[in-house]
């Protein structure tokens, strides 16, 4: 696993819990969230844990509960040329 396949998986999929990343690419939780973190430093990715309604029953793991959005631009197809090109937000 690389830092561009968790680049694609968050650009792709939106929004990921760190147990969703953990479950797609088979790896420890640290390791994701080592990775993910690296992405939001470069100010890509944005955690959404501290807007969630959850954390207080008990009945889940506070840590794989945290959902990372991707906040850096999404690719999209040009269309005439089939080349990837960055939106310009």
């Amino acid at each position: 696993m690389l830092l561009t396949d968790i680049r694609d998986y968050l650009k792709t999929h939106k929004r990921a819990s760190l147990d969703d990343i953990v479950r797609h690419f088979d790896v420890a939780p640290d390791a994701a969230r080592g990775l993910v973190e690296t992405w939001i430093a470069k100010g890509k990715v944005r955690c959404l844990s501290d807007r969630l309604p959850c954390g207080t029953c008990g009945k889940c793991d506070s840590a794989t509960v945290d959902i990372y959005e991707w906040a850096g631009p999404v690719a999209r197809t040009n269309v005439r040329s089939g080349h990837d090109i960055a939106c310009s937000g």
